[in-house]
């Protein structure tokens, strides 16, 4: 795979592993997922409290975000043998790993919306009045 050091991944080689990862860790539902569960005290948080945390998010795109963190090894989930089962999920070291840069990211985006949105209304009238001809 590419020019790969010590297990690690090559971003600009096209079968590199690493694209498929940035593209699953990079969403806003991820992100959000991840925020949650850093703040949950005792650091388990269960489906429908996730979810209530998380205004906009389906419940098939919570579950969906979930699998796959606990796929990647982010996020633990632990099932309660009740009925119905309650389940349980809680970050792990690799996930809290995860926390400072998705921080990072999120903080750079809500300081600097202002700033994207007034670029976009400045590009979107400029193809406006392209396509108008003026």
């Amino acid at each position: 795979m590419g020019a790969q050091h010590e297990g690690r991944g090559d971003l600009f080689d096209p079968r590199c592993p690493t694209r498929q990862l940035l593209d699953r860790i990079g969403t806003k539902w991820t992100s959000m997922t991840v925020k949650v569960l850093a703040e949950a005290v005792p650091g388990e948080v269960r489906f429908a409290e996730l979810r209530r945390r998380m205004p906009g998010v389906s419940q098939k795109m919570l579950s969906v975000t979930l699998h796959s963190l606990v796929r990647d090894g982010l996020v633990a989930r632990r099932v309660e043998p009740t009925v119905p089962p309650r389940v349980h999920y809680r970050l792990t070291e690799l996930g809290l790993s995860l926390e400072a840069p998705l921080a990072a990211l999120r903080a750079w985006a809500e300081q600097h919306m202002a700033e994207i949105d007034r670029a976009n209304a400045g590009n979107d009238d400029a193809q406006a009045d392209a396509l108008d001809g003026r």
